[in-house]
């Protein structure tokens, strides 16, 4: 669902966001499995949200001619470039790994979702 999501909201990072919401608020009633997996998903998006919104609009400034286009946009840029590219190939791996019924835990997004979702 995420992938979709993500070729569909490249040009605004919301949309990422609400695509993993209304998956994760349609598997909440799924097995503990399904439910820490898009739980995990959503904790991502929500960083993500907030990394892919600051550089829109510092794009969007840049163009707008308000801002220069400087080193530190292009750093900014290439960093954020880099973090999405790795985070899409994250998902498509887990995608792959939960559909074989693997157990996929993301650093530092693994250990916040057993705090948000705890087993029942």
């Amino acid at each position: 669902m995420s992938l979709i999501a993500a070729i569909a909201g490249l040009p605004l990072p919301i949309v990422n966001l609400l695509a993993t919401l209304f998956f994760y608020l349609s598997n909440r009633k799924g097995t503990y499995f399904v439910r820490w997996h898009c739980t995990q998903a959503l904790v991502s998006q929500v960083f993500l949200l907030g990394t892919n919104s600051v550089g829109f609009w510092w794009t969007v400034s840049v163009f707008m001619g308000d801002v220069d286009f400087t080193n530190q946009y292009m750093g900014y840029m290439v960093t954020l470039v880099l973090f999405n590219l790795a985070e899409f190939a994250a998902t498509i791996y887990t995608a792959i790994q939960t559909r074989k019924g693997i157990h996929v835990e993301w650093w530092f997004y693994g250990n916040l979702t057993h705090l948000i979702c705890p087993a029942k």
